[in-house]
């Protein structure tokens, strides 16, 4: 995956963000630990902190409160500045740490479009918007996420990734994805 799937990842999650009304903040999302406002204010959070992981910096915003404003030019500027980083040249040869030891500049760049792409169907589903998205994308996570996501990094609990849960048989790509990481469907 390169910079462009962030970008990819980032203009759904944007265009979702765009379809939710401050009456909706409070709803429940798939993610039990967050309501929409809450996912929100985390998926800016996330830009951030990606965006100090891969220039080596502190991160220059936390989300935090975000939702009581306006959340989608928050996002927004968070997600153009994570995807700029990664972009520039040299970045994805970085070696990065994230508090949990070395790893590749390209893997902390999959963990963001995965997160960002998820947590757009996350509240895609709990917004009641379209859950069906962008399928080329969706198998190309789903792919990568098959082959990165080890059994330790899951818990019932889903501190990282909750336990993999089934997805219906003829499933779309989208739906296996967020059964995969976790998501009852």
């Amino acid at each position: 995956m390169n910079p462009d799937f962030l970008a990819r990842a980032q203009k759904i999650a944007s265009d979702l963000m765009a379809g939710i009304t401050s009456e909706q903040l409070e709803l429940s999302t798939p993610c039990a630990k967050w309501n929409v406002g809450e996912l929100i204010e985390h998926m800016i959070g996330a830009q951030y902190w990606a965006l100090g992981g891969v220039t080596g910096s502190e991160p220059a915003g936390t989300g935090e409160g975000a939702a009581g404003g306006d959340y989608s030019a928050g996002f927004a500027e968070a997600a153009a500045a994570a995807t700029t980083a990664f972009g520039e040249e040299g970045a994805l040869e970085r070696t990065v740490n994230l508090g949990f030891g070395d790893i590749p500049a390209t893997a902390l760049l999959e963990l963001i479009i995965t997160d960002t792409f998820t947590h757009a169907w996350d509240l895609a589903n709990a917004t009641g918007q379209d859950t069906n998205l962008d399928p080329q994308m969706a198998a190309a996570v789903l792919e990568a996420s098959r082959q990165s996501i080890q059994p330790a990094f899951r818990s019932e609990t889903g501190d990282v990734f909750g336990l993999e849960q089934p997805a219906p048989d003829g499933s779309n790509a989208m739906t296996q994805l967020a059964a995969f990481l976790g998501r009852n469907v």
